[in-house]
């Protein structure tokens, strides 16, 4: 069966004999700052090329994922300028703290105070980090952060890094800042955002280097993506020899299509039941320690 409808999703997984979905890439950010995001992608390729396809309240949103089956549920946000990581931790504390079921989530910036809030949310219960360094516009590498990396590799909370050059290359994307901070901080649990688009293999072979290093599969494979940016030939085998570290990710609500055409495109790579029982659930669990 494949879930070419949200309505099928549940079913799907149930098939697969699994408790529901560990999606470790879905946003939920301040009102404000949501409707900014949106306003962004509305104007890509002149409006419309990029469609919000969940452009609904929180309340529904909630709802939503909840029915697709996600048993836990990330809220990543992410700075675009400093001074705004701190409050945007508040912010993920506040909605960890009034939605049950969620991911407490917290991010940071580059900047001196960094390596002093990041501790603070560590201590304050988050498990799931988010960096954007497209948006952000810094190195990751910079050396303002290596007491934030540090706290981040020795309490082993992951970290979902937008540090590809899709949609679009950034001053600081790309694999060599990730593979320099690798190399001062080789534990530290990273998972490549869109499984590091387009520089797939450059990221897939990080993933194999680095023991904590994982790819999230979101918007991988989709049609959307595959008419811009496809996977290359022979890259679905190095997704099967990478089983224990390719995470769901979906990018909810912000994609342009319905969230079942990123299982259905997983799906078609052919991969098979235990490959997928993996990415949908057990990967994503154990690092959001769902299991």
């Amino acid at each position: 069966m494949t879930p070419w409808t949200d309505a099928d999703v549940p079913s799907f997984w149930r098939d697969l004999d699994i408790p529901g979905l560990a999606d470790i890439h879905v946003h939920f950010l301040p009102d404000r700052m949501l409707h900014k995001v949106w306003a962004y992608f509305d104007a890509v390729d002149g409006g419309g090329g990029w469609p919000i396809t969940y452009r609904d309240d929180e309340p529904t949103r909630l709802e939503t994922v909840r029915a697709l089956g996600l048993r836990a549920i990330p809220a990543l946000t992410y700075p675009h300028k400093p001074g705004m990581a701190a409050w945007l931790n508040d912010w993920c504390a506040d909605f960890a703290g009034r939605v049950p079921d969620a991911v407490h989530c917290a991010t940071l910036y580059a900047e001196p105070e960094a390596p002093a809030y990041v501790e603070k949310a560590i201590a304050d219960g988050a498990r799931l980090f988010k960096v954007h360094v497209q948006v952000g516009g810094f190195d990751p590498a910079d050396r303002v952060l290596d007491g934030a990396w540090e706290a981040l590799q020795e309490a082993q909370v992951p970290v979902v890094i937008h540090c590809g050059s899709g949609p679009e290359p950034g001053r600081h994307t790309g694999v060599t800042p990730i593979r320099d901070l690798l190399r001062r901080f080789p534990r530290l649990t990273l998972v490549i955002a869109h499984a590091g688009m387009p520089e797939y293999d450059e990221f897939a072979d990080l993933a194999t280097q680095f023991a904590n290093v994982h790819l999230d599969t979101t918007m991988l494979a989709t049609d959307f993506v595959e008419a811009r940016m496809p996977i290359p030939p022979g890259y679905a085998d190095r997704l099967a020899d990478l089983q224990p570290k390719v995470v769901l990710g979906s990018d909810f609500p912000n994609i342009p299509y319905p969230y079942a055409h990123q299982v259905e495109a997983l799906h078609r790579l052919g991969l098979g039941d235990g490959w997928m029982r993996d990415v949908l659930w057990h990967n994503g669990a154990r690092l959001t320690r769902l299991t």
